[in-house]
C-alpha cells in the first residue's frame, strides 16, 4: 500500500503503527520522527508564517475571507505518487489541508486514492483515528493495541503520580489575538492534576481578549501556539508582556508562565498527545517525569 498523509498527526500515527515503510509522501509539515524526512512533499503554505502571530492571523483571515484556501497541494507530485490511501483532516481549515481540496485535487488529476479524514475533537477522537487508520492499512488489530497501551499509559501516569494538586490554568493557543487552547487540551489538563478557566472539553479554541485572562487571574499560564515551537514563541511574548497588568497576574508573580513546543507536541492529535500529558504533569504538579528519550518540550518564561 501507498500511503500519502497531508497531516503531521496521521504520519505519526502510520509510524508508530509500524508501518513508516508504506509512507510515500508528506506534507510539509510533517517532520518526525527524523526517518521521514526525506518523503516527497506534497503541500506548501499560501502565506508567509515567519512573522509574527497577529500578521499571520491578519493573513489567514484574509484568505479564508476570500474563499481561498491556506495550503496548496503540488498536484504534480501527488499524481507521480499515485497513492492507495491519502490522510487529511477536517477538523481544522487552518490547520491543514482540508478534506475539500483533497477531493477537488484528486478529481482535477485523476486520480481515485481512498480519503481518510481525521476530525478529533476530544481525546477518544484521537484514539478512534488511530484505529480507523490501522483499519483501513489492514491491520486492525495493531490500531487496538497501540491506542489500548497508550490509554493504559495515561492510566498509570494517573496512578503513580500523586497528582491531588489543583491550581487554576490558562492554556494559551494563540497570543496575538487571545486564543485559548480547547478540544482535548482540557481533558489533559485535568489528567495533570490542573483546573482549566477558559477550554472546553469537545469544542473549538475560543478567542479572547486579555481583560477575560486578568478578570480570572489563573495560577499557572501555559503557552502552546499552535505550529510554534518554544523559540517562535519566545519571540512573540512582548505581545503579551508589554500589555498593561500582566506583571500584577499571580502566575507571572510567581514565575508560574511556561512556554511549550505547541507544534510538536500539543497541536498533534497522535501517539505524542502522551508526551503531551507528561509536558503538563511536569509544569503543573511539579514532578519529574520519564519520557523515555530526550524531550525539549517545555520552559519557564521569566520576563
Amino acid at each position: 500500500m501507498r500511503i500519502v498523509s497531508l497531516i503531521p498527526s496521521g504520519t505519526e500515527i502510520v509510524c508508530a503503527l509500524g508501518y513508516q515503510e508504506y509512507l510515500v509522501g508528506i506534507s510539509h509539515e510533517c517532520d518526525f520522527p527524523l526517518e521521514i524526512r526525506h518523503l516527497p512533499v506534497c503541500t506548501k503554505p499560501r502565506l508567509n508564517f515567519n512573522v509574527s502571530s497577529l500578521e499571520i492571523d491578519k493573513s489567514v483571515k484574509s484568505l479564508l475571507q476570500n474563499s481561498l484556501s491556506i495550503y496548496a497541494i503540488n498536484e504534480n507530485v501527488l499524481k507521480e505518487l499515485k497513492p492507495d490511501l491519502i490522510i487529511t483532516q477536517s477538523q481544522c481549515d487552518v490547520c491543514a489541508v482540508s478534506l475539500k481540496d483533497v477531493k477537488l485535487a484528486l478529481k482535477k488529476i485523476g486520480l481515485g486514492s481512498k480519503i481518510i479524514s481525521l476530525q478529533p475533537q476530544k481525546l477518544c477522537d484521537i484514539w478512534e483515528d488511530i484505529k480507523l487508520i490501522a483499519k483501513s492499512i489492514g491491520i486492525a488489530e495493531k490500531g487496538l493495541e497501540l491506542t489500548s497501551q497508550i490509554m493504559d499509559d495515561i492510566e498509570n501516569l494517573k496512578s503513580s503520580h500523586n497528582l491531588k494538586s489543583s491550581p487554576t490554568i490558562a492554556c494559551v493557543e494563540w497570543i496575538n489575538p487571545l486564543m485559548f487552547a480547547g478540544n482535548w487540551v482540557p481533558e489533559m489538563v485535568e489528567i495533570a492534576s490542573g483546573k482549566d478557566l477558559f477550554g472546553r472539553v469537545g469544542m473549538h479554541s475560543d478567542w479572547s481578549t486579555y481583560d477575560i485572562l486578568f478578570e480570572n487571574d489563573p495560577e499557572k499560564i501555559i503557552l502552546m501556539p499552535c505550529g510554534f515551537d518554544i523559540r517562535k514563541t519566545v519571540e512573540e511574548m512582548g505581545a503579551m508582556t508589554n500589555i498593561t497588568n500582566w506583571k500584577n497576574l499571580k502566575a507571572v508573580k510567581t514565575g508560574n508562565v511556561f512556554i511549550t513546543d505547541g507544534n510538536q507536541y500539543f497541536n498533534r492529535p497522535g501517539p505524542r498527545i502522551l508526551d503531551s500529558i507528561k509536558i503538563l504533569i511536569e509544569i503543573i504538579s511539579n514532578q519529574k517525569i520519564d519520557f523515555g528519550y530526550k524531550v525539549k518540550g517545555w520552559e519557564k518564561f521569566s520576563n
